[in-house]
């Protein structure tokens, strides 16, 4: 029997109640580790259920090692030395065996196998026992159909606990004055999979999240957590992020994770290596060749279709059988789910560990490469939440690709495991999780295939499009005029991916207002794309959608609709009725018949496209927060006020939740939140919201943007309401000028403010002053909304009771 370790037992007390409860119900029981591993605590767990139950097993406890020999032979002689039983030495070893079964000492008996690997050699001797014997056997395989306690790892918090058992909570505390910040568990400029286990465990202090993060590295192994708790031990000004350190740099090579010949106390009698080398040495070929394989793949659930798509030359029932009946039955894999696979993260780094002597070792990286490419590739731009479920279980493989393995992808493939990232991330507007990928995309297509290539222009594109998602428009201007030139210069004027820039420009020129620069490269792209992809396309829908976007932008609302219309019924054509961009499109027109005053066609086309967008694309997404906010403006243009404010309010957390608090469409909600407030006289709680929405703009978009213009205009309106006249004026005329400046004289814009100032004049009696901007604002409605709009008509009105208060003209 091994020597009970000085170490706390912890975590087990749920399994040794279940292997209580299972000797009780069974004859016969094993205990395997679904990791599979030496070192989850197998022989442990049966030592401490040993000790627990000590008097309740009064007809003695019996270790046997199967490793060390002939465990019949072990028993004869265990009866012999403490039983003072004398079988006849003319029987042989089985009926030796049995006569010793037969003259046990009364009462129960408990029999351990400690470290079975082949049931049938014990079999026989275990056929003729008295009901009050009960077998407890460990073994890293499974026993066909006898009675199962499957181990797992520890939970973080056990493996905490073990560690602070070994080396003192003292020592952990001492941790917070020596360690700035928690170390990462990864490496510099790697942006792979999740953390492993270790979520969600509440504040903790420094030297507590140390210690976890050494926990999560060891994969919560307890005999990995003991190993290198007791090395801390010995060593006592190591401190723990020290510790983690070398583990991460000499991985399984590290000495802490080899026993010392001075822990003669512990129950393991080996260290992590030797342990999963004795798996190892029971496997054949194939096997290893699988094993190394998987550990390939990252420290995340494995899709098995993946692996079968890496090694197409091996029949699949083939590969089935290694994994089942070796791997699975050794427990070196787990299985998590229906046709999902993983290795424990110390396996995976053995495994790692042998594929360097394995001769297929680099015909295996660069298969694995080749099928996550692959995945990237079919990752959607616009992708569903259905899409994205269904990609997801891929990600941290490709990521594993791109931080660890982007040396085995081809110069051709180099952007596509950082593109694929990126596009996963950006589709449901994770912008930030999404820009590390497009960063480091342009850094490596730039280090490997030079400043003047293909891939480098895309990469330029690709960040310069992140950035703008963000708002970021000072960031994301040069870049994309770089991306343009390069792809000019080395692609020629028709290229597709010309078209793509100029687009990208024009939709960048746009949203700053600079519509003047906007509109002809717009007219370029589309030009270009109907050249060289022909009418029916999913990137003419695009242009036909952007350059709609433009003249909306301007109050060119009859040049507009019909581009609106086209890329809609392009877009149902080509991507069917359920489809992002679809959505999109439903969404824009809507918005133009709203500018229009048409709210009985609006509203159904939004009410389509915010529960479109919300069955496609699910609750949290940024054009969730857009639908919200413009079908809460149409209520509100419609004095439907109770409608209308959780609307607003869902769609402003909705965005600082997705967006942060700097973003232009967290400007947006503010503006429109207070706007409501406004109209139903809570001026109290407008004010600061017009306030921050205008401070926002400024800072993010400049003093010379539409936005900025708009929110001068509501926060005179709001000053307007609350007699505040003094106020409102400056304000009005700054918006009026640069709505002038920005829009030209023809805007509904101009109109507006024009119309403001105006109803300013009159109520403080400045008839004369008044007059010219209602007849300015008249003409401009009239020309460009029609005479029957609400804007126009509003306007005609405050110009007839203006003109009911002017003297009469002198004859």
């Amino acid at each position: 029997m091994p020597l009970s370790g000085v170490v706390e037992f912890v975590g087990r007390e749920e399994e040794l109640q279940n292997l209580h409860q299972l000797l009780q119900d069974n004859k016969q029981v094993a205990i395997a580790a679904i990791a599979g591993m030496g070192g989850v605590g197998k022989t442990e767990l049966a030592l401490q259920y040993a000790i627990q139950q000590r008097e309740r097993y009064n007809g003695g406890l019996c270790w046997l090692l199967p490793k060390t020999g002939d465990v019949g032979i072990q028993v004869v002689q265990f009866a012999r030395m403490q039983l003072d039983l004398k079988p006849p030495e003319d029987f042989d070893i089985l009926a030796q065996v049995q006569y010793c079964w037969r003259r046990w000492r009364e009462g129960d008996v408990l029999l351990v196998l400690d470290d079975v690997s082949d049931y049938e050699e014990v079999k026989s001797y275990l056929q003729s026992l008295p009901s009050r014997f009960k077998v407890l056997m460990t073994t890293r395989q499974k026993l066909g159909r006898i009675a199962q306690l499957s181990l797992d790892v520890l939970q973080p918090e056990a493996a905490l606990e073990l560690l602070k058992s070994i080396i003192g909570v003292e020592r952990i505390e001492k941790e917070n004055d020596l360690t700035p910040q928690p170390p990462s568990l990864r490496g510099k400029g790697e942006f792979d999979s999740p953390p492993l286990l270790g979520e969600g465990l509440g504040e903790r202090s420094r030297g507590e999240l140390v210690a976890l993060h050494l926990c999560e590295w060891l994969g919560y192994l307890p005999l990995g957590v003991e190993l290198v708790g007791r090395y801390l031990a010995r060593k006592q000004d190591l401190s723990l992020a020290e510790m983690l350190r070398r583990l991460q740099n000499k991985r399984l090579d590290e000495r802490s994770l080899s026993k010392s010949k001075s822990e003669v106390d512990m129950t393991a009698q080996r260290g992590v290596l030797a342990a999963f080398e004795l798996s190892w040495q029971e496997l054949e070929d194939d096997d290893k060749q699988l094993g190394c394989l998987l550990s390939l793949f990252a420290a995340a659930p494995i899709p098995w279709k993946l692996v079968e798509q890496c090694v197409t030359e091996e029949d699949a029932e083939h590969l089935e059988e290694i994994r089942d009946d070796r791997l699975l039955n050794l427990h070196l894999l787990q299985r998590k789910g229906e046709g999902i696979y993983q290795l424990h993260p110390l396996l995976r780094e053995f495994f790692q560990y042998k594929l360097t002597g394995l001769d297929k070792g680099e015909e295996l990286k660069r298969s694995l490469c080749w099928v996550m490419v692959a995945v990237a590739q079919d990752i959607p731009e616009s992708s569903t939440l259905e899409q994205i479920t269904a990609i997801s279980p891929a990600i941290p493989h490709i990521a594993e690709v791109a931080n660890h393995l982007i040396q085995y992808v081809s110069d051709d493939d180099l952007v596509e495991p950082f593109i694929g990232n990126a596009t996963f991330y950006n589709a449901q507007g994770l912008y930030n999780q999404a820009l590390p990928w497009y960063e480091q995309c342009l850094e490596v297509t730039k280090k490997r295939l030079g400043e003047e290539h293909p891939d480098v222009a895309q990469s330029l594109n690709n960040l310069a499009e992140l950035y703008y998602f963000q708002g970021r428009y000072s960031e994301a201007e040069p870049l994309y005029i770089q991306a343009l030139a390069l792809r000019r210069k080395l692609l020629g004027e028709e290229h597709p991916d010309v078209a793509q820039s100029l687009n990208n420009l024009a939709g960048l020129y746009d949203s700053q207002g600079r519509y003047s620069e906007a509109e002809p490269l717009h007219i370029q792209a589309l030009a270009l794309r109907r050249k060289l992809l022909g009418e029916e396309h999913p990137d003419v829908a695009v242009s036909l959608n952007n350059l709609a976007g433009l003249y909306d932008s301007q109050g060119r609302y009859s040049e507009a609709e019909p581009l609106y219309i086209q890329a809609l019924a392009l877009r149902r054509k080509l991507l069917g009725e359920e489809h992002p961009d679809v959505a999109q499109s439903l969404n824009n027109l809507a918005l133009l018949y709203y500018f229009q005053g048409r709210y009985s066609e609006a509203e159904p086309l939004h009410i389509q496209a915010l529960a479109l967008r919300r069955k496609l694309l699910g609750e949290e997404h940024p054009d969730v927060a857009v639908s919200l906010n413009n079908l809460a403006e149409l209520y509100r243009s419609q004095s439907r006020y109770s409608e209308v404010e959780p609307l607003h309010i869902q769609a402003l957390a909705l965005t600082r939740q997705l967006l942060g608090e700097e973003h232009p469409d967290v400007a947006l909600s503010l503006n429109n939140l207070a706007a409501l407030y406004c109209s139903q006289g809570r001026y109290s709680e407008a004010e600061p919201l017009h306030i921050q929405a205008l401070a926002l703009r400024r800072k993010l978009l400049g003093e010379e943007h539409p936005s900025v213009a708009r929110s001068l205009n509501n926060l005179a309106g709001l000053y307007y309401s609350q007699g505040r006249y003094s106020e409102a004026e400056p304000l009005y005329i700054q918006a009026l000028a640069l709505r002038r400046k920005l829009l030209g004289e023809e805007h509904p814009d101009v109109a507006q403010s024009l119309n403001n100032l105006a109803k300013l004049y009159y109520l403080q009696g400045r008839y004369i002053e008044a007059e010219p901007f209602y007849l300015q604002a008249l003409e401009i409605f009239e020309r460009r909304l029609g005479a029957d709009h609400p804007n126009t008509v509003t306007v005609r009105k405050n110009l007839a009771d203006l003109r009911d208060r002017l003297p009469p003209n002198p004859e």
